[in-house]
């Protein structure tokens, strides 16, 4: 699991992640991903051009989002008192960081 760049975005309550996220192959990074952060999967959805997968981190259900044309997943919550987890998350996946895109 690449990881370049990972931004906390506090109006939509949502952790963007930019890297090396192939569609075709959404189940390795995203596996790779909930277990880096330890949470368990719940649910699993996709379509032609969009995966959504449920968390669960420490009882907080998160939506691991990743469109084809985005190019970047997202960790979003519909709950603002889950902001707090999200930049939790973030410090978790800061050391993983690689260097950015040419």
């Amino acid at each position: 699991m690449n990881i370049y760049q990972i931004r906390l975005d506090k109006e939509a309550v949502s952790l963007a992640i930019r890297g090396d996220i192939d569609f075709d192959r959404f189940d390795d990074f995203a596996e790779s991903l909930a277990a880096a952060l330890d949470c368990r999967v719940l649910e699993r959805q996709w379509g032609a051009d969009r995966h959504q997968w449920l968390l669960d981190f420490e009882g907080c259900r998160l939506w691991l989002n990743f469109e084809f044309y985005g190019d970047v997943a997202w960790l979003a919550s519909d709950r603002e008192e889950d902001l707090e987890v999200l930049a939790f998350l973030a410090s978790l996946l800061k050391p993983l960081i690689r260097e950015e895109l040419p």
